[in-house]
């Protein structure tokens, strides 16, 4: 398929700069990707009677932390954003950032956080033309650092989609209810929709739960820039998958129920570890799996979504799982319905093979 065909006209004010007022209570479309019958409910919640005793949720419980600073150049004092990727190294304090503007910050130059300015950290390398090494100059323990420095963030939001300034209910607004191994800079978005009282009525329905962990890089929300899809590379991403999470969702497949993955990261990470006899395998390492129309999908039974925005590589993995024809005609119902509201606060899609 061609990048062009994942265009379509998307309202600045269909996106949502808040979420629901309670998670589970955003709307809900449900695909029968069979039968093509769409429903529309108006809770998410409501997704408890689309599944039965047995059948399993997998969910991602990667942990977002709140990537994005901003600090001054030394001498100059011009003001600069630094987006935290990843620790590179504990003991040096070594990080993998992105900067903006990336042209006024050379190897040697010294940038201050904080308004005291008492985080000090020093360029050392130049790794892209936006990305780069920093040495953060703290002495004191490494929990003590990363405390101090977190302190100083804000929750990364996506800026193409949040179109406001970060506020610090986001913080937990941004998070699972579930999350636990931290890594991301942004996230599961799907799994946003989760709240631990949802969460309850599940296990007192007997649904299951399968967690795995990938850490959402940048790389979903870069622009594609070739209409050739299959010349497209994404980003890497780690991810693990336990031994806990392959036996609940092998058991499952194998007594006839369903699996249900949660976001298009739980569904590249299911994708990447399944084996050559369809079951899912243990898997501790990376992933850069880019799914489009059309693939062949060797374990979900269903899948939920989120609304997303034109051209993205989410929309062209739900499109690939949900079916082309199929998922752009509930955009299309989405869009006429001015109640549905895309993007990471948005409402949810509910894909079911029957």
């Amino acid at each position: 398929m061609k990048l062009s065909q994942f265009k379509f006209r998307l309202p600045e004010d269909r996106l949502a700069q808040y979420p629901a007022p309670f998670r589970d209570e955003s709307r809900l479309m449900v695909l029968h990707t069979q039968s093509g019958v769409i429903e529309h409910r108006d809770h998410f919640y409501d997704i408890i009677e689309y599944f039965d005793e047995k059948d399993v949720f997998v969910l991602n419980d990667t942990k977002v932390f709140p990537a994005r600073l901003e600090g001054n150049k030394e001498k100059t004092g011009a003001k600069i954003e630094v987006f935290l990727l990843r620790e590179l190294n504990q003991e040096f304090r070594l990080w993998d950032v992105l900067v903006e503007p990336a042209r006024k910050i050379r190897i040697g130059n010294k940038l201050y956080f904080g308004e005291d300015e008492s985080m000090v950290a020093e360029v050392i390398d130049n790794t892209t033309s936006r990305g780069r090494t920093l040495r953060f100059l703290y002495d004191g323990p490494h929990e003590e650092f990363k405390e101090a420095l977190y302190a100083l963030g804000e929750a990364p939001l996506p800026r193409h989609t949040i179109l406001r300034p970060a506020e610090p209910q986001d913080l937990e607004d941004f998070q699972c209810v579930f999350a636990k191994n931290e890594g991301a800079v942004t996230a599961p978005t799907s799994g946003l929709h989760f709240s631990k009282n949802l969460l309850k009525r599940m296990e007192i329905k007997g649904i299951d739960i399968a967690y795995i962990t990938l850490h959402c890089g940048l790389g979903n929300f870069r622009e594609i820039d070739v209409e050739d899809l299959s010349k497209h590379k994404m980003e890497s991403e780690e991810m693990h998958v336990g031994a806990e999470a392959c036996r609940i969702v092998n058991q499952a497949k194998e007594e006839g129920h369903r699996v249900c993955a949660v976001g298009t990261t739980v569904q590249r990470a299911l994708e990447t570890a399944i084996g050559a006899d369809k079951r899912l395998k243990e898997f501790d390492g990376w992933t850069n799996r880019f799914i489009y129309p059309p693939y062949e999908f060797g374990l979900a039974d269903a899948m939920v979504a989120n609304f997303y925005t034109p051209y993205s590589t989410l929309l062209m993995l739900t499109c690939a799982y949900g079916g082309y024809d199929l998922v752009m005609k509930g955009y299309k119902e989405a869009l006429r319905d001015s109640r549905y509201r895309f993007g990471t606060y948005g409402d949810a899609m509910l894909m079911i093979n029957d």
